[in-house]
């Protein structure tokens, strides 16, 4: 990421830079006219969007990277249980090997690996007791299956925004504060999927990596300008505990003072490692992968080397279910497990449930 980060995600650039990506700009004009016309056909009614017949809540962002959407299913998974919604979970199941069995848990026990149902659904499946997790393309189909077979009153679909033959009730759209829109323009050339006037279609914002509301307002106006009617929430990431291979939980007082390794495969693992040093940790090494790497047995052999560098390893707990898979239990590894805290939570959740 970090050299994407140097030429896309920075909003101003170099003359040379903006040589350099302007063969990129070239490719974004079919992109964006492709894009366009699609989001015209589906308001047209020329393409069909079909309805489930419980509320659709949709959590997507409209920029490529990590903004945070599974923390945030998750989120709104538990507090909607908490309120008595029975709710299940949709899920496109990112680099899966793929499956007929959609069902990744039934809300109590696990039917799919990581690697047949994508790391982040497996993830939501460990983590939310009591929501059941689907996994792939066809969404409506396995909306259905959630509504007959689990009873369910609402259902959250993850990466969503883009994923228009379906109807949401609700859309909620994530922006991470620390890059915003970058400098606004479309892939490949920038990080947008979709031009900003696209921002229209939500029906509220919650900006992400916020750790003062205050600091938003430049981004807030942007977003007030092309949607001024739409409601901007804050969030937070919160580190609660860390977790051994064997899913054993440490407290974060922990991690202070140790010499770790910090691991990872995601979108922002600059974002990663300021939250372990938030925690009082030293990092003698960043090693950093490809967003959604599948690990391999050369990659455990680096990390059993690295390792004697530093007293730990810490990972994410998307990547710590990849690695389990190779054997990992000898070795001084942890995972930071973090939830998603919303500055306006009572609000942010009062907007939700008036749709039951």
């Amino acid at each position: 990421m970090r050299r994407i980060d140097r030429f896309l995600y920075r909003k101003e650039k170099t003359l040379g830079e903006r040589i350099l990506l302007f063969p990129l700009y070239l490719f974004s004009l079919p992109y964006g006219w492709a894009v366009r016309t699609r989001s015209l056909f589906y308001s047209l009614k020329l393409l069909k969007t079909k309805t489930l017949p419980c509320p659709v809540i949709s959590v997507g962002n409209i920029t490529v990277g990590g903004t945070g959407k599974t923390p945030l299913v998750m989120a709104i998974a538990e507090g909607l249980m908490n309120r008595g919604i029975s709710t299940a979970i949709l899920s496109r199941g990112y680099r899966g090997t793929g499956t007929s069995e959609p069902v990744v848990s039934d809300g109590r026990r696990l039917f799919l690996s990581p690697q047949e149902s994508g790391d982040e659904p497996f993830l939501m499946a460990r983590v939310c007791k009591g929501v059941p997790v689907l996994v792939g393309k066809d969404r409506f189909k396995n909306g259905r299956i959630a509504f007959r077979q689990f009873g369910i009153k609402a259902l959250l679909l993850d990466d969503g925004y883009q994923h228009l033959p379906l109807r949401r009730d609700l859309d909620i759209l994530l922006i991470d504060a620390t890059v915003g829109f970058g400098d606004q323009n479309l892939l490949p050339r920038g990080i947008l999927r979709e031009p900003l006037s696209h921002l229209r279609r939500a029906h509220l914002f919650l900006l992400t990596k916020v750790m003062d509301p205050e600091r938003c307002h430049p981004l807030e106006k942007k977003i007030q300008e092309i949607h001024p009617r739409a409601p901007v929430f804050h969030s937070r990431y919160q580190p609660t505990k860390l977790v051994n291979p064997i899913g054993e939980e440490e407290e974060l007082d922990s991690l202070k003072g140790k010499r770790i390794i910090a691991l990872s495969g995601i979108a922002n693992p600059d974002y990663f490692s300021s939250l372990l040093r938030e925690r009082g940790a030293e990092i003698v090494r960043e090693a950093v992968f490809p967003d959604h790497h599948s690990y391999g047995n050369k990659d455990l052999s680096f990390v059993q080397e690295k390792s004697k560098e530093a007293d730990w390893i810490v990972t994410t707990e998307k990547d710590m279910l990849k690695l389990r898979q190779l054997g990992i239990d000898h070795l001084p590894i942890r995972a930071l497990r973090i939830e998603m805290k919303i500055w306006e939570e009572e609000a942010f959740f009062k907007r939700i449930v008036t749709l039951f």
